[in-house]
């Protein structure tokens, strides 16, 4: 049997319920709206809500600021939901954090919000802020205040259909941001440098893989097929801070799902890479680790690698830059676009893209293909 519902919101189907939870000066119902799957569902949220509001326990809807409701949002309802990552509630906790909580719009009353101040918010922010840092915030304000409709505190997202400007050279240079990647020379002085040594194995799997860094930090010899000669990537670590409550948190190594769906990939594995894997001793387990036993940081890892690259007189680049090595090294012996996107993980063609814009050398052996024609 269907389940009934009543109403549509940002394309999810809810059956919606009104309950009259107090009364203006001039004696007109204040009227809350309440959502749920089904009838049911619906009632017993209400039925709640206005046992807690008669107990004290609810502050009127329409007393709420974007600051207490946002902060509630986060801590009551997001705080270890397993809906979401402990890096993205760090992330959504972050922006709370820094443009929000005490922001133009922090003071607000939630029922006078409109796209109006939010855009003035944006065109302040974008005298200082990069464009990015604007879509980001607009992006996690989306979802804040898609919760607040879905649970009637408005009407509308006034986050919808906004104009996002940002300083215009930051624009371009995100827009024609360099890959950071590593030549032939670079990349044997590195070898040659760190041979045998505990980061051996960690550089060359990188550069045959092209993993990201929490990829490969949370690999276990159970994603790895020598048979095969192939590697599974089905999890990453990552630092994060966990809110023990909110005003106190701590650092921890989790490990969690790939960054997106697209991320979830299987690699073959290059046969130089098969006889470096067989020659470690033990096959168990996590396949980087520390003195200690416990999974490497990428702190320590990114600390690591400014320190080779010191000692070898290169040009100091993230560690990142091994992984835009591995897709622009396979754009230069030929591999099609769509394969680099599909072994990188990437979410869309025009991500891989980039890579080929990192190397003239591409370009120019595409152009001289027209000496045929032209000669």
């Amino acid at each position: 049997m269907a389940v009934k519902t009543n109403i549509e919101i940002n394309g999810k189907q809810y059956y919606r319920i009104r309950k009259t939870i107090g009364y203006k000066d001039d004696g007109t119902p204040v009227l809350k709206s309440f959502y749920g799957k089904n009838k049911s569902e619906a009632e017993e949220k209400a039925n709640q809500y206005v046992n807690d509001l008669e107990n004290g326990l609810i502050v009127s809807a329409e007393n709420y600021t974007i600051s207490q409701l946002m902060h509630i949002w986060l801590f009551d309802f997001l705080h270890n939901s397993s809906e979401i990552k402990p890096s993205t509630f760090q992330r959504y906790e972050g922006v709370y954090r820094n443009y929000v909580k005490n922001s133009l719009i922090a003071g607000t009353k939630i029922s006078k919000i409109n796209p109006v101040q939010i855009q003035k918010y944006y065109n302040e922010l974008s005298k200082t802020k990069s464009f990015s840092q604007i879509n980001t915030l607009n992006t996690i304000l989306k979802v804040f205040f898609n919760w607040c409709s879905v649970n009637g505190y408005i009407i509308k997202n006034p986050c919808s259909n906004l104009n996002l400007k940002g300083n215009k050279t930051d624009i371009i240079n995100h827009k024609r941001k360099k890959v950071e990647i590593l030549n032939s020379k670079e990349i044997k002085t590195i070898k040659e440098y760190i041979k045998n040594t505990d980061f051996e194995l960690l550089f060359l799997l990188d550069l045959g893989t092209g993993l990201r860094q929490g990829e490969l930090l949370a690999l276990d010899w159970k994603h790895i097929d020598l048979k095969k000669r192939e590697i599974k990537i089905e999890q990453s670590a990552k630092e994060v801070y966990i809110y023990d409550d909110s005003e106190h948190k701590h650092i921890e190594t989790i490990i969690q799902t790939p960054k997106t769906q697209n991320s979830f990939r299987t690699i073959p594995l290059p046969s130089f890479l098969v006889d470096k894997l067989k020659e470690v001793d033990n096959k168990e387990g996590y396949l980087f680790l520390d003195s200690e036993g416990h999974l490497l940081k990428g702190k320590n890892i990114s600390t690591k690698w400014t320190k080779i690259l010191k000692k070898c007189n290169i040009p100091h680049r993230k560690f990142h830059s091994i992984r835009h090595t591995y897709g622009s090294m396979l754009l230069q012996k030929g591999v099609d676009i769509e394969t680099v996107a599909e072994l990188m993980g990437h979410t869309a063609i025009s991500i891989t893209q980039i890579y080929m814009h990192s190397d003239t050398k591409i370009k120019s052996k595409s152009v001289n293909k027209l000496n045929t024609i032209l000669n």
